[in-house]
């Protein structure tokens, strides 16, 4: 199989430098749930948009310290290119920018949380049960870093996923899969951002968020049942 990885922003220095790029992270996180798999990456933000929906087999979407709404001839690409793996079905996760995505281009709505950023080590509290989510778990602990929030889903979307302070943590719709936190993550480049951050988030909201980052994450569990997932689309 192939994996088309659609990047939409790039880790910034000096912390690209200790833990790799987006393309790093995911191959880490997706790659031992997806052994055999060839995978190919996108630079959206340079203008490298795929020919073709059936040029992978399963697609994935990183996240980005861009708006979905925003005007950029880029991110109107990508809402395009969204909508022509709707049509084609293919199947499609979207983290943090990319789950957004999906509800933007869909006919959902991105917004900015009234409540502000959302940072560190939250608990996603499913609500909906899927034969793929195999071992169960009632929660996953995933690293969050984000002011926009899926605000409407799309027609046709179910919430599978809710957070305190996120609703709409994780939804399906057909065959694809938005995810809020950074299952990518490790807690050390989590811990890396958040210090590069005290004045956007306040001395308090970043000593918060840090002391989070002891809590054992659930990416290698979510790679699993992505895997299964995709499984059972074929």
């Amino acid at each position: 199989m192939r994996i088309g990885l659609l990047l939409c922003d790039h880790v910034v220095e000096p912390l690209r430098s200790r833990e790799g790029d987006y393309s790093d992270m995911f191959r880490l996180w997706l790659g031992p749930a997806f052994p055999s798999a060839d995978w190919q990456d996108y630079d959206l933000t340079s203008g490298e948009l795929p020919a073709d929906p059936g040029e992978c087999d399963l697609w994935l979407a990183s996240g980005s310290k861009a708006s979905v709404y925003e005007d950029e001839a880029w991110i109107l690409a990508f809402a395009e290119f969204v909508r022509a793996l709707w049509q084609a079905e293919q199947p499609f996760v979207g983290v943090c920018f990319g789950h957004q995505m999906i509800a933007h281009a869909l006919g959902g709505v991105t917004a900015k949380n009234p409540g502000g950023w959302c940072v560190g080590v939250h608990s996603f509290e499913l609500v909906a049960t899927r034969p793929w989510m195999s071992p169960a778990q009632k929660k996953l602990f995933l690293p969050m870093s984000c002011q926009d929030q899926v605000q409407r889903l799309p027609p046709g979307a179910h919430v599978l996923a809710t957070s305190a302070r996120c609703p709409v943590a994780m939804f399906e719709v057909g065959k694809m899969m938005g995810i809020q936190g950074h299952p990518e993550w490790k807690p050390s480049y989590a811990e890396g951002l958040l210090k590069l951050r005290p004045e956007l988030l306040g001395v308090e909201a970043l000593n918060s968020a840090l002391d989070t980052l002891s809590q054992p994450l659930d990416g290698a569990l979510l790679a699993q049942w992505i895997a299964q997932w995709w499984l059972s689309l074929s």
